[in-house]
């Protein structure tokens, strides 16, 4: 069986919008209610009325999906058109689809053009659905800073951060194309959840470091998560980390979400090769802001996530002492069998050692899940995120300017 690759960039519906940098218009999906207040008033919409036409829009954008001002019924037929005269509802162009054989779904999705010299920020975001949810993995920066030695993403540069717009776009392009939307038609390839909601979940575990672009990922999760629109609750939301220290206490006050650690290793000279942030706060650090993280309980217990790496980091005395670690932390052990990229140093431990690792860890008290790898024939798991895509491209432009075709090149990939 192939994974399944849909190549949008060239064969557009006919009713596809027309780019914001052709129209000059900003897009409203994605905006905070301050932001549509915003804009509101900008289409002369009298102050005593912003609040309600703040409503109003919020519904139209945030539940039932609209893709233009016209679907806006009790909105009256003026304001439809001072909004359409300056404004659009258009998504972010999403490049590419591609399905893997186990459903996983994995959009790269071009931001709209910031001026004329730039062409869009291109990110990835990833659909992990199972039987009865659906989980969306969301990127927060173009590119990455941290440079974690196991990482594919991390071998990317760091472009720049993505607006809270951009990050809750993801989010709407993901219930666009899984037919979420009030009336919406679900598809009919791959995996969807036999459940109300295809999108149950939201992790921030994609491309960056999101508290690194902290009033952005707090802002785009205020949006995500209210009541009146898209109505994730802060349970759902997983914010991931490879451990800025002082930003973790805000996250807990501002964000609210639930907190992964992203912590591979119990020793800081390792941890300083695998995550080379621990430099800057060692391990000790790290767990001492877990153990202050706002509203920290058994009901809201931190994720640890643990990549395994053969020979490296698997040892039973690495897993005692992770044990030994987290003793007072209400904690979940995530366990993340390595995914292989061409080029790494690293092998996954065997199955057998994560076995044994899992059972030192979970006879201590502690849930230890290992997560299954999803997405691997098509690099959406984690760590994998988009350099591969960027090293097609480079093989592609490289084959034309010698003069051998590429058409097609990311139209297929064999799982």
């Amino acid at each position: 069986m192939t994974a399944i690759t849909l190549d949008l960039s060239r064969a557009k519906p006919a009713a596809a919008p027309v780019p914001p940098t052709a129209t000059g218009k900003r897009s409203l999906v994605g905006v905070t209610r301050s932001g549509l207040a915003e804009a509101l008033a900008e289409a002369g919409v009298p102050e005593r009325e912003i609040r309600m036409r703040v409503g109003q829009l919020w519904h139209w954008i945030y539940f039932r999906g609209a893709h233009d001002f016209d679907a806006m019924t009790n909105v009256g037929k003026g304001l439809r058109q001072a909004l359409a005269d300056r404004f659009t509802l258009d998504r972010p162009e999403i490049v590419s689809e591609q399905v893997s054989v186990d459903g996983t779904r994995k959009w790269l999705i071009r931001m709209a053009s910031t001026g004329p010299h730039d062409k869009g920020a291109e990110i990835e975001a990833v659909y992990i659905p199972e039987s009865d949810r659906g989980t969306l993995c969301v990127s927060s920066q173009v590119g990455c800073t941290l440079t974690c030695s196991f990482c594919h993403t991390g071998t990317q540069k760091l472009v720049r951060n993505l607006t809270s717009a951009e990050i809750v776009a993801q989010l709407m392009v993901a219930r666009d194309r899984l037919g979420e939307w009030p009336g919406g038609v679900r598809p009919t390839d791959g995996l969807v959840p036999d459940a109300e909601r295809a999108v149950s979940n939201v992790v921030l575990m994609g491309m960056g470091e999101p508290l690194y672009n902290f009033d952005n990922v707090r802002d785009a999760m205020d949006v995500v998560s209210d009541g009146d629109g898209l109505s994730l609750s802060k349970r759902r939301i997983t914010l991931s980390t490879s451990g800025v220290v002082p930003m973790i206490p805000r996250a807990g006050d501002e964000i609210g979400s639930m907190l992964a650690i992203s912590l591979h290793a119990v020793r800081d000279d390792l941890r300083n090769e695998l995550v080379p942030l621990n430099k800057k706060y060692p391990i000790r650090d790290l767990l001492d802001a877990c153990r202050a993280y706002p509203g920290l309980s058994n009901a809201r217990r931190i994720t640890f996530e643990y990549v395994m790496l053969k020979g490296v980091n698997d040892s039973l005395a690495d897993a005692r002492e992770l044990v030994r670690l987290l003793k007072g932390i209400p904690a979940k052990i995530n366990l993340i069998p390595f995914n292989p990229w061409p080029g790494t140093k690293y092998e996954c431990s065997d199955w057998e050692q994560i076995e044994a690792f899992s059972e030192v860890v979970f006879r201590a008290g502690y849930a230890s899940p290992v997560r299954t790898p999803r997405g691997r024939d098509i690099l959406a798991a984690c760590g994998q995120l988009k350099s591969e895509t960027e090293k097609l491209r480079a093989r592609a432009r490289l084959m034309l300017e010698s003069g051998i075709g590429a058409e097609g090149m990311f139209v297929s990939q064999e799982g």
